[in-house]
């Protein structure tokens, strides 16, 4: 991933619905979720879903399929891992940073 790729991920998740659509994607797993589940678990209306799935796919992070009539939205979990993998490169200017914070023991 390069500093372009990494910006446009990041402004793409920089919007409440956006990030809660990418991460209830990311907790739906491969199996993924068809547009209209999705728009019923985050009570956001169709034409704002389609606005915002469409961030989010330009920016690399979301995938659609289509099955039969509806388009499932699966979140692509090798772009996700390249943004962290980006942001974290060269961490602690080489050093060993140390195990990784876990819920209730950030540093």
């Amino acid at each position: 991933m390069n500093s372009t790729q990494a910006v446009e991920a990041l402004s793409a998740l920089a919007q409440e619905h956006r990030l809660a659509l990418f991460r209830l994607l990311v907790q739906a797993g491969e199996e993924g979720m068809a547009a209209g589940a999705i728009a019923a678990k985050l009570g956001v209306p169709n034409s704002s879903l389609s606005f915002h799935l469409a961030q989010l796919n330009r920016a690399g992070l979301v995938r659609q399929e289509r099955q039969g009539r509806s388009l499932v939205y699966r979140a692509d979990y090798g772009a996700m891992n390249g943004l962290v993998a980006y942001l974290m490169e060269n961490c602690c200017a080489g050093a060993d940073c140390g195990p990784a914070p876990t819920e209730g023991n950030c540093r």
